[in-house]
């Protein structure tokens, strides 16, 4: 998947919270950002996320045993 950029302000002592959030689980914070914003929409039903693709179908050699 394609991703844009944007440009965001946002409140220097959120980006330390968004910071310090993204450096205990391991993400970037641009990662983090779209982490919350994607459970936020999710929550409140306004995004649908895809099913994962299964590992047999990215990998077709894999179902076969």
């Amino acid at each position: 998947m394609k991703r844009k950029t944007y440009p965001l302000r946002i409140n220097p002592e959120i980006l330390e919270a968004v910071q310090k959030w993204a450096n205990d689980d391991l993400r970037s914070v641009n990662a983090q950002i779209e982490f919350v914003l994607r459970e936020s929409l999710i929550k409140a039903g306004r995004f649908k996320p895809q099913a994962p693709k299964s590992e047999a179908a990215t990998f077709p050699e894999a179902g076969k045993g």
